[in-house]
Protein backbone atom coordinates (compact mmCIF):
# COMPACT_ATOMS: atom_id res chain seq x y z
CA UNK A 1 0.00 0.00 0.00
CA UNK A 2 1.55 3.43 -0.92
CA UNK A 3 1.52 5.69 1.84
CA UNK A 4 -1.38 8.31 1.28
CA UNK A 5 -5.03 9.20 1.86
CA UNK A 6 -7.09 9.17 -1.86
CA UNK A 7 -10.22 9.53 0.50
CA UNK A 8 -11.71 10.34 3.83
CA UNK A 9 -15.32 9.53 4.21
CA UNK A 10 -17.23 11.16 6.84
CA UNK A 11 -20.55 9.16 8.07
CA UNK A 12 -23.20 11.86 8.58
CA UNK A 13 -27.15 11.20 10.04
CA UNK A 14 -28.11 14.64 8.60
CA UNK A 15 -26.31 14.86 4.97
CA UNK A 16 -28.09 18.01 3.86
CA UNK A 17 -26.78 19.69 7.75
CA UNK A 18 -23.18 18.43 6.77
CA UNK A 19 -23.03 19.95 3.25
CA UNK A 20 -24.67 23.12 4.26
CA UNK A 21 -22.18 23.48 7.12
CA UNK A 22 -19.36 22.50 4.19
CA UNK A 23 -20.55 24.99 1.93
CA UNK A 24 -20.76 27.52 4.33
CA UNK A 25 -17.20 27.56 4.86
CA UNK A 26 -17.02 27.96 1.17
CA UNK A 27 -16.00 24.37 -0.20
CA UNK A 28 -17.12 23.49 -3.56
CA UNK A 29 -19.04 19.95 -3.87
CA UNK A 30 -18.14 17.96 -7.30
CA UNK A 31 -20.27 16.00 -9.16
CA UNK A 32 -20.62 12.69 -7.56
CA UNK A 33 -23.22 9.49 -7.06
CA UNK A 34 -26.87 9.82 -5.72
CA UNK A 35 -26.10 9.45 -1.72
CA UNK A 36 -22.66 10.43 -1.48
CA UNK A 37 -21.25 14.20 -1.80
CA UNK A 38 -17.54 15.05 -2.34
CA UNK A 39 -15.77 17.72 -1.90
CA UNK A 40 -12.12 17.35 -3.98
CA UNK A 41 -9.17 18.90 -1.90
CA UNK A 42 -5.56 19.13 -2.30
CA UNK A 43 -4.54 15.94 -3.46
CA UNK A 44 -7.31 13.63 -2.06
CA UNK A 45 -11.36 14.28 -1.47
CA UNK A 46 -13.68 14.92 1.20
CA UNK A 47 -16.84 12.47 1.42
CA UNK A 48 -20.37 12.63 3.52
CA UNK A 49 -22.13 9.32 3.42
CA UNK A 50 -25.23 8.52 5.26
CA UNK A 51 -24.28 7.01 8.73
CA UNK A 52 -26.44 3.75 8.31
CA UNK A 53 -24.93 3.07 4.74
CA UNK A 54 -21.20 2.99 5.95
CA UNK A 55 -21.83 0.67 8.68
CA UNK A 56 -23.74 -1.11 6.21
CA UNK A 57 -21.18 -0.89 3.99
CA UNK A 58 -18.39 -2.05 6.41
CA UNK A 59 -20.87 -5.25 7.68
CA UNK A 60 -21.04 -3.66 11.45
CA UNK A 61 -23.69 -2.35 13.30
CA UNK A 62 -24.36 1.46 13.23
CA UNK A 63 -23.73 1.69 16.96
CA UNK A 64 -19.74 0.61 16.57
CA UNK A 65 -19.11 4.10 14.46
CA UNK A 66 -19.21 7.63 15.37
CA UNK A 67 -16.92 10.15 15.88
CA UNK A 68 -13.61 8.78 18.15
CA UNK A 69 -10.20 10.14 19.49
CA UNK A 70 -9.75 11.17 15.59
CA UNK A 71 -9.05 14.59 14.18
CA UNK A 72 -8.82 16.13 10.62
CA UNK A 73 -6.54 18.72 10.25
CA UNK A 74 -6.21 21.83 8.42
CA UNK A 75 -3.08 23.88 8.11
CA UNK A 76 -3.06 27.41 7.12
CA UNK A 77 -0.63 29.67 4.95
CA UNK A 78 -1.17 32.83 7.92
CA UNK A 79 -1.40 32.79 11.80
CA UNK A 80 -4.33 34.88 11.71
CA UNK A 81 -6.69 32.44 9.57
CA UNK A 82 -6.96 30.14 12.20
CA UNK A 83 -9.03 32.37 14.07
CA UNK A 84 -10.53 33.03 10.68
CA UNK A 85 -11.89 29.86 10.10
CA UNK A 86 -12.72 29.25 13.64
CA UNK A 87 -15.27 32.07 13.52
CA UNK A 88 -16.08 30.78 10.26
CA UNK A 89 -17.18 27.16 11.95
CA UNK A 90 -18.81 28.78 14.32
CA UNK A 91 -20.98 30.76 11.96
CA UNK A 92 -21.81 27.83 9.89
CA UNK A 93 -23.12 25.87 12.84
CA UNK A 94 -19.98 24.53 13.78
CA UNK A 95 -18.85 23.78 17.40
CA UNK A 96 -16.12 25.75 18.92
CA UNK A 97 -13.78 23.10 20.75
CA UNK A 98 -10.79 25.64 21.81
CA UNK A 99 -10.51 29.33 20.16
CA UNK A 100 -7.21 29.93 18.39
CA UNK A 101 -4.30 30.34 20.36
CA UNK A 102 -0.99 30.10 20.58
CA UNK A 103 0.54 26.31 22.39
CA UNK A 104 3.35 25.41 23.56
CA UNK A 105 5.63 24.53 20.62
CA UNK A 106 5.44 28.07 19.06
CA UNK A 107 1.93 27.82 16.58
CA UNK A 108 -1.31 28.59 16.47
CA UNK A 109 -4.16 26.02 16.63
CA UNK A 110 -7.90 25.90 17.71
CA UNK A 111 -10.43 23.45 17.14
CA UNK A 112 -14.13 23.03 16.15
CA UNK A 113 -16.48 19.91 15.56
CA UNK A 114 -19.08 20.26 12.45
CA UNK A 115 -22.60 19.79 12.57
CA UNK A 116 -22.03 15.67 12.89
CA UNK A 117 -19.13 15.54 15.74
CA UNK A 118 -16.44 15.18 13.23
CA UNK A 119 -13.50 17.60 15.13
CA UNK A 120 -11.38 19.39 13.03
CA UNK A 121 -8.02 21.03 14.14
CA UNK A 122 -6.79 24.16 12.47
CA UNK A 123 -3.40 25.38 12.53
CA UNK A 124 -0.35 27.65 11.56
CA UNK A 125 2.65 25.68 11.89
CA UNK A 126 5.83 28.02 11.66
CA UNK A 127 8.09 24.78 11.28
CA UNK A 128 5.69 23.56 8.31
CA UNK A 129 5.07 26.17 5.52
CA UNK A 130 2.80 24.97 3.30
CA UNK A 131 3.69 24.68 -0.99
CA UNK A 132 2.20 27.03 -3.07
CA UNK A 133 -0.44 25.28 -4.16
CA UNK A 134 -1.46 24.28 -0.50
CA UNK A 135 0.08 21.08 0.60
CA UNK A 136 1.28 20.00 3.65
CA UNK A 137 4.61 18.09 4.59
CA UNK A 138 5.63 17.09 8.03
CA UNK A 139 8.90 19.14 7.53
CA UNK A 140 7.43 21.94 5.58
CA UNK A 141 8.13 22.94 1.82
Amino acid sequence: MEQRVSLITLGVRDMARAVAFYEALGWQREDSPEGIVVFDLIGQSLGLYPLEKLAEDMGVPVERLGTGAATLACNMRKRDEVAEVIAAARGAGGEVLREAGEVFWGGVVGYFADPEGHVWEVAWNPFSPLSARGEFRWGGY
